[in-house]
């Protein structure tokens, strides 16, 4: 919404710069975008006066003028323009000046003869023949007697091209701001100023209305009113410039005097008007109903439309003339030649009028504000202030009376008055007396413990909503700073803590988080061979998914992060290192909803990439996550993974996690030729047996006890079990078991291998003696004798 400062004048009177203007209405809650002025880009350019015209000496077409411009000495001009006579006053860019578009003006020579400025056109100045219709499109701008003609003066003050504009931000549940009279209301709030608002005065006419018109509304629910009147002996002609320059200023483009009384009232109240010509109306009906099945309509526009049941329309005894509340029919503009006009001021249900703009595809002034809901209350005063304007621009004769078909449920709105309520609700301190005079200066009426709210305020629907009028009137930023009460304060949750534990953790070991879609493929579980009869692949169908490739809710996250390592092998990255946190969705029937299990999936490849750099990756996570007495054991019956280099990850019998060097087929699968790896660890695992708890050590006092052993074992023993063995055998004194060698060889039996570990004793509050160290060895090596392992000569 654009606000002419000038037309703001006439309602409330301010004493203000335009940005305290605009900064004072944006913190009482009127978005202000921004504000200009008119013709800021124009720059020394001043009225001046033909004083004679001589041919140029070297052309045909030109013309050397001597202009007045009310210095000591008249300047000289060279122009091409033929529309020019001595005495004609004109707009003169002088020396170093700017016109519209920024383009200078110099002093130079015109084919050998001086010129010390320019005059200047409309297009020059930034206007168009709508601001000024007697002027002429492709000359010089000759000022008429409506432009103030004192020589030397600046061309913006002459011409009324000096208005301040100031753009609001409207919100939807406020349509009382898409008008001047609302903007100035919220102003004079703001500044504590009276608002001055005339009741329009209509003089007494000739004739009755109702002898001329008759208006019926068949659908109440979708026209609450519709007030109508007759203006006879139509004078149409172009409008005053006072009321063309406002216009303007608000974006809207001036045309006639008939059609620009109805676009200024409609910026003025806020309320749409629609001029019939009386002669296409026929039977002299006006009849509100929704459109007929097979009904059309020829809008202004000129493209006829097809209307449906559900579209309101405004018809004459047997026709649409109109859509209800968007645009009119294609008589039922007002043309050079009309003589009698209906002029329309109803209010229509928002809801309908924007479906019909959607569905009819022409959204416009009018139904973006039908839609948001108007006051049925200001269609008479809306109606009147047009018909004063046509007495006052002497466009026509006025017949006498109103017809006003109000199907709108009128009542006063009610809400309690609670000073102390307010008070409370927004942390503030203001006495009832200053909240009532906030109030009333919004219209509210105070009636003891009662607020009527007036019927253009239809957003205040609780007393929450007059809490905050008065706070924003009393000042937002006069609102003490203090902690919200009822408000628990902030914390993250446990499972957000170890979601960035280990995101932390995983970038520390030089992997890059990845997110990847929840929909993918049902090809996907062919390519990383889950056998046909697999749980996984259940998955929850896609109703309406935008393509095949997003199908389906992965039931397991693996296709989708060999899909970014294939995406980035073949792109040629020499090596990557990935993870991801995200969901699995099991599914659990037709009528229920997925289980969605939080997965940690790691993926790798290139050079220096193994099993074990991925299982040392695992075991750093699974130490910082505080998860103990975990263990790997081998599996070798996932066919996503290579059969001998794939083990499970499990804490006391559950399994948690899998670890292993994908199958070369499934790696053929996804167009990767190199060997690839990948890990995945349940999330709620690490938060079932991590712990976050750190307890402090104090560094020892006593020496540690070091022995070394090797052991020879069946080759396919994993070294936990052995490690997990001599732990148990050693007992408390046991602070490290470490392996330190893996030999595997001729002096070893076929099928075995030789493992070796340095084991560290220490105890807390003594030396550890020989006997003891030699006996915690030999309860280790009978633990591991009971498991076949003997001890390596």
């Amino acid at each position: 919404m654009n606000l002419s400062k000038k037309w703001l004048g006439d309602y409330v009177e301010l004493n203000c710069t335009d940005k305290e203007y605009a900064d004072a209405l944006t913190l009482s809650g009127s978005k202000v975008e921004g504000f200009e002025k008119e013709g800021a880009e124009l720059s020394n350019i001043l009225t001046g006066k033909i004083e004679s015209l001589e041919r140029h000496p070297d052309s045909d077409h030109m013309w050397i003028c001597m202009v007045n411009v009310g210095a000591s000495e008249n300047i000289q001009i060279v122009t091409g323009a033929q529309n020019l006579q001595v005495g004609d006053v004109v707009p003169v860019a002088m020396d170093n000046s700017v016109v519209h578009g920024g383009q200078k003006i110099k002093k130079g020579k015109l084919r050998g003869v001086e010129s010390c400025g320019m005059l200047c056109s409309l297009g020059e100045l930034g206007l168009t023949l709508h601001d000024f219709p007697y002027a002429i499109e492709d000359g010089i701008f000759v000022l008429g007697d409506d432009c103030d003609k004192t020589l030397g003066i600046d061309i913006r003050e002459a011409i009324g091209l000096n208005d301040t504009v100031t753009e609001f931000e409207i919100t939807s549940n406020r349509p009382d701001c898409l008008s001047i009279i609302g903007l100035a209301r919220e102003s004079a709030a703001t500044f504590k100023k009276p608002l001055i608002i005339k009741e329009p005065v209509v003089k007494e006419g000739e004739g009755d209305v109702n002898e001329l018109l008759s208006v019926e509304i068949l659908n109440g629910e979708r026209c609450y009113r519709y007030c109508g009147a007759v203006v006879k002996n139509v004078r149409v002609k172009a409008s005053p410039r006072w009321m063309r320059e406002r216009l303007r200023a608000c974006g809207v483009r001036p045309i006639n005097n008939i059609v620009d009384i109805t676009n200024y009232v409609m910026l003025e109240y806020g309320q749409p008007m629609h001029a019939f010509d009386l002669r296409f109306l026929e039977e002299n009906k006006v009849i509100v109903r929704t459109a007929k099945p097979g009904e059309k309509i020829t809008t202004l526009d000129g493209i006829e439309r097809e209307l449906t049941e559900e579209m309101l329309v405004i018809a004459d005894a047997n026709k649409p003339v109109a859509v209800a509340g968007v645009m009119g029919g294609e008589y039922s503009g007002i043309m050079d030649d009309t003589n009698t006009i209906v002029f329309e001021s109803a209010c229509f249900n928002g809801a309908t009028t924007r479906l019909t703009a959607k569905a009819l595809g022409m959204r416009t002034e009018a139904s973006g504000r039908y839609e948001k809901e108007l006051d049925p209350s200001n269609c008479m005063p809306a109606l009147k202030r047009a018909l004063e304007l046509v007495q006052l621009l002497d466009a026509g004769d006025v017949v006498n009376g109103i017809i006003d078909c109000d199907c709108s449920k009128k009542f006063d709105h009610v809400l309690p008055f609670k000073p102390q309520w307010t008070n409370d609700f927004i942390g503030i301190d203001v006495s009832a007396e200053e909240q009532k005079e906030i109030l009333e200066r919004l219209d509210i009426k105070v009636e003891g413990e009662k607020l009527i709210i007036p019927s253009f305020r239809a957003d205040l629907e609780d007393v929450a909503d007059i809490a905050e009028e008065v706070a924003r009137f009393y000042g937002f930023h006069n609102i003490p700073n203090r902690q919200l009460s009822g408000i628990a304060n902030a914390a993250l949750t446990k499972e957000q803590k170890l979601e960035k534990l280990v995101s932390t953790v995983m970038l520390a070991c030089g992997f890059d988080e990845i997110a990847t879609f929840s929909f993918i493929s049902p090809k996907h579980y062919d390519k990383i061979r889950l056998p046909e009869n697999s749980e996984k692949r259940n998955s929850v169908v896609i109703t309406n998914p935008l393509g095949e490739d997003t199908s389906v809710m992965r039931t397991t996250v693996i296709p989708s992060m060999l899909e970014v390592l294939s995406r980035n092998y073949n792109n040629r990255n020499a090596a990557a290192s990935l993870f991801e946190i995200s969901n699995e969705y099991i599914w659990k029937g037709p009528e229920t909803l997925p289980d969605e299990n939080v997965k940690v999936t790691l993926g790798m490849y290139g050079d220096g990439c193994d099993f074990f750099t991925l299982k040392g990756a695992v075991e750093e996570l699974l130490y910082k996550t505080g998860v103990e007495d975990y263990e790997f054991e081998a599996l070798t019956d996932d066919p996503t993974f290579h059969p001998g280099r794939t083990a499970t990850l499990s804490v006391g019998g559950e399994v948690i996690g899998i670890i292993g060097e994908i199958h070369p087929v499934v790696l053929s699968n996804y167009e990767i030729e190199t060997k690839a790896y990948i890990a995945q660890v349940d999330f709620a695992s690490l938060l079932k047996f991590g712990s976050d708890e750190r307890v402090y050590k104090q560094l020892p006092k006593f020496p540690a006890s070091t022995r070394d052993l090797a052991f020879v074992c069946d080759e396919d023993i994993p070294v936990k079990k052995i490690e997990k063995a001599i732990s148990g055998a050693v007992g408390k004194i046991l602070e490290e078991v470490a392996l330190f060698d893996v030999y595997v060889g001729s002096q070893i039996p076929q099928g075995m291998k030789s493992v070796a570990f340095n084991i560290r004793m220490r105890a807390a509050d003594r030396t550890l003696t020989d006997e003891e160290a030699d006996a915690a060895m030999k309860r280790s090596i009978k633990a591991l004798e009971a498991m076949g392992i003997s001890l390596r000569s």
